[in-house]
């Protein structure tokens, strides 16, 4: 199979294979998520597993974890893959005014299969929109909007933002939700019920679209810096300077106490912080995989999966993993119950974890490819 792959999974001509890998990464990652595997591992009786395990979990309030930084990684890939998508489109032909059509279009198709999402899950009509996809929605089309604008038009209007949503959040004045940075008594939880119809939502704001709009605007930015005709040095110290001031701002927002990080309403430290150790993460993989050459198959095996992303997404999230389950977990229970319940359970999420993989190879190596 691992020939297989080599031979079939090239850098597509005109891309920075980083951004494919990149993407496929992510979405790996929460592929294992859906496999539940992340979460058999916090059963494991061991401090060091847990530790990591914990990494994978969001974190409960203030602070931050590897696993929130997720979503900004999913929202920032796909800015940066905004210019390449517009001058392949450009290159085909197509009018600025078809490609703003469709711009349009992909996030009406975004809202609304994010908004489905927790409908499926509900069984009801329900209006949610905190999952990435409802958030992409938004995000993507201000950055797709903004694209032609000067770096310093963009920069600024990131940092608009983010200043409008920490003043919005200090300065709202409904009682019972004026306490910015305290669960379920903010503007976000207001808004939340608001928009839901009930006394008391999710702890996750809908209004995070708001600030995590400068991730895929940064993203943007970043994809039109990868394809100017500067050297890979240049680019590379760039990013650096850029994912470590963006570091230093959020961490210094959250330790001098003005403002926490807290990945589940947005704030602007989070935003600040995630954006830069997303932009070091980009820098990092741009570095190895197209600059060193180093990764080879290791890039191609998530670059399988960063093809049909929204497709494995829509899978997982829509629960078909279930049905993977099912299947996987009578063989695995059969071959390795004598380890324990909880080790084939950590094997069946890991086969689950494989077939999702598989089922992107297979759409890869068929030319399949699910775009919106």
């Amino acid at each position: 199979m691992a020939s297989d792959i080599k031979s079939t999974v090239q850098p597509l001509p005109g891309r920075i294979t980083s951004v494919d890998f990149f993407r496929g990464f992510t979405m790996f990652l929460l592929a294992g998520e859906a496999s539940r595997l992340y979460e058999h591992l916090m059963e494991v009786n061991s401090p060091a597993v847990q530790f990591i395990a914990t990494q994978f979990h969001h974190h409960e309030w203030h602070g931050l974890h590897f696993w929130d930084l997720i979503q900004p990684f999913f929202m920032f890939i796909v800015g940066v893959a905004i210019p390449f998508a517009v001058a392949n489109r450009l290159k085909k032909g197509e009018s600025m005014k078809t490609i703003t059509r469709h711009a349009f279009k992909r996030s009406f198709i975004l809202l609304f299969l994010g908004w489905a999402l927790y409908f499926i899950a509900a069984g009801k009509l329900v209006f949610r929109f905190q999952n990435v996809l409802a958030q992409l929605s938004v995000t993507y089309l201000v950055a797709f909007l903004i694209m032609n604008k000067s770096f310093r038009f963009q920069l600024i209007f990131t940092l608009a933002i983010l200043l409008f949503i920490d003043l919005a959040y200090r300065f709202f004045p409904v009682e019972g939700f004026n306490h910015p940075w305290v669960n379920y008594e903010n503007l976000g939880a207001w808004f939340n019920n608001k928009i839901e119809g009930v006394e008391k939502a999710s702890e996750w704001a809908t209004l995070n679209f708001v600030s995590t709009t400068a991730h895929t605007v940064w993203g943007m930015m970043c994809g039109k810096l990868l394809m100017s005709d500067r050297s890979p040095a240049q680019k590379i110290k760039i990013l650096v300077i850029a994912g470590i001031a963006a570091l230093v701002i959020g961490y210094s927002l959250d330790l001098l106490n003005i403002t926490p990080i807290i990945k589940k309403i947005a704030t602007v430290s989070f935003v600040f912080a995630s954006g830069g150790w997303t932009i070091l993460a980009l820098c990092l993989s741009y570095w190895l995989i197209d600059v060193k050459k180093l990764l080879g198959s290791f890039s191609r095996f998530f670059i399988i999966v960063g093809m049909n992303s929204i497709f494995i997404y829509l899978f997982f999230e829509a629960g078909f993993t279930r049905i993977l389950t099912r299947i996987v977990s009578p063989f695995s229970n059969l071959l390795f119950s004598w380890t324990g319940e909880l080790t084939a359970s950590i094997i069946t999420s890991l086969g689950v974890w494989a077939m999702m993989w598989y089922l992107c190879y297979w759409l890869y190596k068929n030319k399949l490819f699910i775009k919106i």
